[in-house]
């Protein structure tokens, strides 16, 4: 019952269509996202992922989430059950329009989930997971979590060792609040919070789903990413069944750009400036 908009862009003499999936958050089909207070963080992953394998012959389509850009809906009580959907619904539009070439699912981060399960159920020839994690969400959260403290600055540890902030212990109590949780969108510190998809991600688990993918597999995450854990990329390959090429490379963060001071996420905003890794986008045009 809505409409999602996106970009389609049909290369000449297509060797496969791919439909390229973004990550969490209100990102948009660029991989661009609002931030608080109005700021744009231009993430571009899926734009130059996109772009790059136009060049290479395959047919793309992008698309904006449910409730975000021009696409329709209440990004605020989306789940992953619609994202999933949403993601079915966007490769059989595609299937449409280039008929009679492999189909292809990339995914950034979140999105490398759902271009999984579209591997998993058959739907398409081969799958590319960037910055993916093969662990249970919860797991994947506390990981990140304690990642990011750690890279502080020296200030702000100082200021949290000298209060007795127990950082870890406060995410707890968050994540049970929201787990508790009912409604589909709470308040935390006076913010309306996506309660349902964070539920949903909690509790996902995305090693079933890797352990039933036959088709080719490429899997790249930076290794200085902080939101997903590098080492996930040998275990994707220890779960897939299909052809797998795996990749951690080096100074990358998470929306693969070098980051060689492990910044993590304050570094963002700075790291975005630069273009996404010409290796990586190597790395994917050449699988």
């Amino acid at each position: 019952g809505y409409r999602l908009a996106g970009t389609f862009t049909d290369a000449a003499d297509p060797v496969a269509a791919a439909l390229v999936l973004q990550g969490s958050g209100k990102t948009d089909r660029n991989t661009d996202s609002r931030l608080p207070g109005g700021q744009m963080l231009r993430g571009g992953v899926t734009r130059a992922v996109a772009e790059a394998l136009t060049k290479a012959g395959v047919s793309t389509l992008r698309y904006d989430k449910r409730g975000v850009g021009a696409s329709q809906g209440d990004i605020l009580r989306v789940g992953m059950a619609d994202r999933r959907a949403d993601a079915h619904a966007a490769l059989d539009w595609l299937a449409g329009r280039v008929p009679g070439v492999p189909l292809l699912a990339v995914g950034h981060s979140e999105g490398a989930f759902y271009a999984a399960e579209l591997a998993a159920d058959g739907a398409v020839a081969g799958a590319v997971l960037l910055s993916a994690g093969a662990r249970p969400g919860e797991q994947i959260l506390t990981w990140q979590t304690a990642e990011i403290t750690a890279r502080l600055p020296t200030l702000a540890n100082g200021i949290i060792r000298l209060l007795h902030i127990d950082v870890i212990g406060s995410q707890r109590k968050r994540v049970a609040k929201i787990k508790a949780a009912r409604g589909d969108v709470i308040r935390i510190q006076g913010f309306r919070f996506n309660a349902r998809w964070f539920r949903d991600f909690l509790a996902y688990d995305p090693v079933p789903v890797l352990a039933r993918i036959s088709v080719p597999v490429l899997a790249i995450t930076g290794g200085q990413d902080v939101q997903v854990p590098p080492d996930d990329v040998a275990a994707i390959g220890r779960l897939v069944h299909g052809p797998f090429e795996g990749h951690v490379v080096g100074d990358l963060s998470h929306l693969l750009r070098p980051d060689p001071g492990s910044v993590g996420p304050r570094g963002y905003k700075r790291a975005v400036r630069q273009p996404v890794s010409p290796e990586v986008l190597d790395l994917i045009t050449a699988w």
